[in-house]
This record gives structure tokens, C-alpha cells and sequence, in this order.
């Protein structure tokens, strides 16, 4: 079907002069409104207003002017029904053929740092959304653009055949209603963070394509990567890459891991993640003396894996992290002579983005086959937690030294999860093991003689005393654990027989 109308109405104006005007070129009758007019006509392009197509001016500051019967009239025709024609020309309604419409912007407005609800609200758009749901619906008959990237496409297939193909029609309403949708859901999310709505009755989120993936966990798995709108800079969606490959899924997934422990550490702190887990943590007075102890931590696991720094890598510690191969560093910042260093190894993805302590709790969306769990993310510290002292002897200052960078970590560690800690690093992971015990003799067994003299970290209680017997063999020295096991005493009786000093906190930390 030939395009003989169009209304035009854009709040992003990129590229529609030129469209437009290839539009007329084409012998297409364009109708158009305000702002959109005017850009129009004072680039030379005769325009009709849509007062002219409706006999009614534009009221209400604008909120009302394509919201009448000749609009969605010429939108909504069934062009194959002789009764909707009909009633068109009764009517005096000419058919429109082409929608180019965006909308209000409404998320870059709350996006502004001193936005008020009042012009939030003015932001939402009524008519356009109402403009494009008609064309969209009627794409057998209407073409609908939505995104100025279509404009070459549409202009293409109507210079070679007058009209637009009808897959093409199709495509282009699919897309108008995943931006319809998406612009609700940040409308809709806004105003439910705005009344203070916990778990409402719907849950409505939409997430921005980042980039296409060469594939997921797996080549055979299809993946791609999405960012939420308005998503805390801190994090990996938002980085900055400065070199290196294209990230991969797992990449993606281990540098979120990686960068949600650092963030635990006020002093200068690295982490090594391998498989979601930490492989080594350390911290020191400079980040060269952090990126020591992570590496030497497991300078086995290390290799092949994520390190996230809290500080700005200088050119000495990239000397050491270019000596093994690693796939991505994160951190706030690079010198000039790190960046020289680093950027000799081609495939080394090198990341930027604040390391910052989250300011609230974000809540965090979970898949299932077929549905989705929502929660908070846990970001409960150590300072927070309601510590007591539940054995005779209490730690030394080193050991609580230790005890809190075992804490910090064994948050972030698959469950069921035990570390071990000393000298400000670690020196021992169990992760996601199906008994707690299990998870101690693996942590116990990777530190090897390091395990004297070092102490416990634990995300959950201790079911029974066995974990605290496997401790003291080790000549492990402390434990911070959440508490709460109906055999508590047994621990804490088993602790004093070997000395051990042992600290309930009444915070548990599983991570599925």
C-alpha cells in the first residue's frame, strides 16, 4: 500500500529534516505538531499543523492535541473494510499511512540530579504512546517508526516500490511496543519507588541492550548483555572499557563478583575472581602490596582470572599483573603508565568504574524456568552486625583484624562457604559445598601450613562441632560465624577445649 500521509512528532529530532524531506521529495503529505512543526518549517519543509487535520487548536499547554477522532481515525482503519472507509469519508477523515513518533523524555528527565516530581509527571507522554499503539496495532496498513535508526530502511523501500514491505511493517510494531513497554516500566517504577511500594502486585522492569555476545556460560548457548536504565554507576553495565577484547558472559558475571567484594574494603584492596569466586583477597597500604597478597593468596587459581582493584593501578603493580595472564582488570583508574604497560597484552580487557560502597540496597532479579525471584541485595557489614564474644577467650587485634576480612569475603562466596584469613589476606576457600564441614576441609587443605595461626570465616551457623574440631587440627586460632544452631553450645564447648576464640555476629550470609 502506498504511503501517501504522514504525521510526524519527535522529541529526539536527529535525523528528521532529512527524512522528512525525502519524505515530500517523495510526493508524501506530511501532518506534524509544535515543536516538531517548527523544526520542520524553519528548515523549508511544507508541513500541515495538526490543528488543520483536527479543527481544534492544541490546549492544555500542549498535553492535548492529537487525541481526536481524525488522528486515530485515519491510524485505526481497516483499509480491506469497505464499512471503515465508509465512515472515513462521512466523516471527512483521510487515512494515515506513515507514524513517526518518540516520546516525552522521561527518563533522562528523573535522570537529572535536581528534578522534581512535578516535572516528572509533566514528562510522561499521552498522546504518543496513544499514536503509537494505533499505528502499531494497524500495521497491516500503517507503517510506525519509532527509532531514527529505521529512517534510512523506510526511506529505502519507499524510493524503490512506494510502500514498505510488509515484514518490515511487522518488525517495526514489534519494536514500537518494546518501547511503549519500557517506557512504562521506568514510568512505572519511578512512581512505585516514589509511594514507597514494596512487592507490588506486578513487576515491571525493562533492561537497555548493551551488546550482542558471541555466546553464553557455553558456544552452544545464545547471550546477550543488558543494562537497566538509570542503573548505579558502580556497576559493571556501566564500566568504561579502555582495552582489550570483547567481554564475554562469564566475564560479565565475574567481574559483577569481582567488583561487589572490593567495594567491601575502605583501605586499598584487590580481588582475584575465578568462577564467581574469590581465588584471593588481599589489602595493604598501597594497592601494589593488596595485589601481593591476592596473588600470592592462590597464585595457582589466579591465573586466567578477574582482578578488581579499589584504586588506581600504577605502572609497578602493572608490571606484576602483566607478568601471568589474567582476563580482565577492573579499577577506578589507570596511570598513564600502567595503561602503557598493560595495553602490550592485545586480549587483556582493561575496565573502568567508581568503587564505591552502595548508598541503598538495590534489589536484585533472579530468573527461574518460568518465573523470578526479587530480593535486596545483601549488604549488611560487620559494623551493622550485633557482635558477641561467645567463647572464654576473646581474639587479639590481629585476629580481629583477620576475622573482619574473612567476614567481608565469605559474604561474597558461594554457600556453603568457609575462609580462611591471615596476615591481610586470604589463604584458604571452600565454596558452594553441600555440607559446611566439606567446605572447611577444602579451605583448610588449600592453605596447607598456612591454616596455623590463621582464622575462620563462616557464612552460616555450625550445625554441629565437627567444623570447629576440623579448625583446631589445623591450629586455626579463631571463627566469626553468624550463631544460631540449636547446638551452638557444642561449638562454642568445643572452641574453649582447643583455645579457640570464637565471635557470633547474628548474621547469616548465604549466596546461592
Amino acid at each position: 500500500m502506498a504511503v501517501k500521509r504522514a504525521l510526524v512528532s519527535v522529541s529526539n529530532k536527529e535525523g528528521i529534516v532529512p527524512f522528512v524531506q525525502q519524505l515530500v521529495e517523495l510526493g508524501v503529505e506530511v501532518v506534524s505538531t509544535g515543536g516538531t512543526r517548527k523544526a520542520l518549517e524553519e528548515a523549508g519543509v511544507s508541513v500541515i499543523g495538526i490543528s488543520e487535520v483536527t479543527g481544534f487548536p492544541e490546549i492544555l499547554d500542549g498535553r492535548v492535541k492529537t487525541l481526536h477522532p481524525n488522528i486515530h481515525g485515519g491510524l485505526l482503519a481497516m483499509r480491506e473494510s469497505e464499512d471503515h472507509l465508509s465512515q472515513l469519508q462521512e466523516h471527512n477523515i483521510t487515512p494515515i499511512d506513515l507514524v513517526v513518533v518518540n516520546l516525552y523524555p522521561f527518563q533522562q528527565t528523573i535522570a537529572k540530579p535536581d528534578v522534581t516530581f512535578a516535572d516528572a509527571i509533566e514528562n510522561i507522554d499521552i498522546g504518543g504512546p496513544s499514536m503509537l499503539r494505533a499505528a502499531a496495532k494497524n500495521h497491516a496498513h500503517v507503517t510506525v517508526v519509532v527509532d531514527p535508526s529505521d529512517y534510512e530502511t523506510v526511506i529505502t523501500q519507499l524510493k524503490a516500490d512506494s510502500k514498505v514491505a510488509e515484514d518490515t511493517r511487522k518488525k517495526l510494531a514489534a519494536k514500537v511496543f518494546r518501547h511503549t513497554a519500557a517506557y512504562d516500566a521506568v514510568i512505572a517504577e519511578y512512581l512505585t519507588n516514589e509511594v514507597n511500594e514494596e512487592n507490588p502486585e506486578s513487576l515491571t522492569v525493562t533492561f537497555e541492550k548493551k551488546q550482542d555476545l558471541r555466546y553464553g556460560e557455553n558456544p552452544h548457548q545464545k547471550a546477550a548483555f543488558y543494562r537497566k536504565p538509570l542503573g548505579p554507576t558502580t556497576s559493571i553495565a556501566q564500566a568504561e572499557q579502555l582495552h582489550g577484547k570483547e567481554l564475554s558472559y562469564n566475564n560479565i558475571n565475574d567481574a559483577d563478583a569481582a567488583v561487589a567484594i572490593v567495594k567491601e574494603f575502605d583501605e586499598p584492596a584487590v580481588v582475584a575472581i575465578k568462577h564467581m569466586n574469590p581465588c584471593g583477597v588481599g589489602v595493604g597500604e598501597t594497592i601494589e602490596q593488596a595485589y601481593d597478597k591476592a596473588y600470592e593468596a592462590d597464585p595457582v587459581s589466579i591465573f586466567g582470572g578477574i582482578i578488581a582493584a579499589n584504586r588506581e593501578v600504577d605502572r609497578e603493580t602493572a608490571l606484576k599483573m602483566k607478568e601471568i595472564f589474567l582476563e580482565i582488570i577492573i579499577a577506578p583508574s589507570f596511570t598513564e603508565e600502567a595503561l602503557e604497560v598493560l595495553t602490550t597484552k592485545k586480549n587483556l580487557r582493561l575496565l573502568t568504574l567508581p568503587i564505591e560502597k552502595a548508598t541503598k540496597a538495590e534489589l536484585r532479579l533472579t530468573t527461574i524456568h518460568g518465573g523470578a525471584l526479587v530480593q535486596e541485595e545483601d549488604t549488611f557489614g560487620l559494623d551493622e552486625a550485633n557482635i558477641r564474644v561467645a567463647t572464654k577467650r576473646e581474639p587479639t587485634e590481629e585476629e580481629w583484624k583477620a576475622l573482619k576480612l574473612a567476614w567481608k569475603v565469605v559474604k561474597h562466596v558461594k554457600s556453603n562457604a568457609i575462609v580462611l584469613a591471615k596476615n591481610e589476606m586470604t589463604i584458604g576457600v571452600g565454596a558452594g559445598q553441600m555440607n559446611r564441614v566439606g567446605a572447611a576441609k577444602i579451605a583448610i587443605e588449600q592453605a596447607g601450613q598456612e591454616a596455623n595461626g590463621a582464622v575462620m570465616g563462616s557464612d552460616a551457623f555450625f550445625p554441629m562441632s565437627d567444623t570447629v574440631e576440623e579448625a583446631g587440627k589445623a591450629g586455626i586460632t579463631a571463627i566469626i560465624q553468624p550463631g544460631g544452631s540449636i547446638r551452638d553450645e557444642d561449638s562454642i564447648a568445643k572452641a574453649d577445649e582447643l583455645g579457640i576464640a570464637m565471635v557470633f555476629t547474628g548474621v547469616r550470609h548465604f549466596k546461592h
